[in-house]
């Protein structure tokens, strides 16, 4: 099973981008992007360090509510 993370976009550089989430920066292929090229300011879902798609805010938000709860249900271990 993979997971995809909801990143924002803070710099673009060809077919690699900086993105943000929760304080935490990487930097991410936009290689799978190619053909809907995303901008600064967009979000997107990461998996394995590649934007796999384009997101809205509203659904990156979303994304991480339903994290957190998962987070807050899994007994640490």
């Amino acid at each position: 099973m993979c997971l995809a993370i909801p990143m924002q976009i803070t710099a673009v550089d060809g077919l690699s981008a900086r993105c943000e989430a929760r304080g935490i920066e990487r930097e991410i292929s936009l290689f799978m992007l190619q053909d809907e090229p995303p901008a600064i300011g967009d979000y997107v879902m990461v998996s394995v360090g590649q934007a796999v798609r384009k997101v809205s805010e509203e659904d990156a938000r979303l994304s991480w509510e339903l994290y957190d709860l998962i987070l807050a249900e899994t007994p640490n271990q």
